[in-house]
């Protein structure tokens, strides 16, 4: 079924409607769809390498409007819609470790999901379940989401249709070392001011 989703994520790159598939992609991932943006992103990307970085921004926009449906899911709809979103990525028994990372990281728990392959989705439902500051959430979000797009975008950018391997063989390598990054950054700048 995965494969088949994949595969139909993919035939929407060679379509005038590539751009709507990557923002409504987006916007799904971030709330129930199971299929990263990323694919499309790359996709759409490496046939017109120049518009990578407008790519990145339409995902970018799709994916943090998503995670807010995702919030309102969490905030309103988490004995109905909510809770069969997280027992269908098997994350139920996550839910109470998930809080705890809420309470001891806050932002820093939005940021790490929104940046690594970590299903996003199940951290914007549990954001609204509970009751994160909604301006903080949106805030990690924007800054992760873009983050992880721009990095790919910006990649096809400079590198052209060659790097597409690379990053399929190295992406979850690439999004562990750039995490690595960002939390030594985010300590340095703690310590600094």
């Amino acid at each position: 079924m995965i494969r088949k989703l994949y595969d139909w994520v993919l035939h929407w790159a060679d379509t005038p409607y590539g751009t709507w598939a990557l923002f409504f992609l987006a916007f799904s991932e971030s709330s129930f769809f199971p299929i990263p943006p990323d694919i499309l992103l790359i996709a759409l990307a490496i046939a017109k390498p120049q518009k990578a970085f407008n790519y990145a921004l339409i995902c970018s926009c799709g994916s943090v409007i998503g995670g807010c449906a995702g919030y309102l899911i969490g905030r309103q709809f988490m004995l109905g819609v909510g809770n069969k979103i997280v027992h269908f990525y098997g994350l139920a028994d996550k839910v109470e470790y998930i809080h705890n990372l809420y309470n001891m990281y806050d932002a820093w728990a939005i940021g790490i999901a929104g940046f690594t392959p970590i299903p996003y989705k199940v951290f914007t439902i549990t954001a609204g379940m509970f009751k994160i500051n909604f301006t903080v959430f949106l805030l990690a979000s924007f800054i992760a989401r873009s983050a992880r797009f721009f990095l790919v975008g910006g990649l096809i950018y400079h590198f052209g249709p060659n790097i597409k391997a690379f990053i399929d063989k190295y992406f979850n390598l690439l999004v562990i070392i750039f995490t690595i990054l960002l939390v030594l950054g985010f300590i340095l700048i703690k310590f600094l001011f």
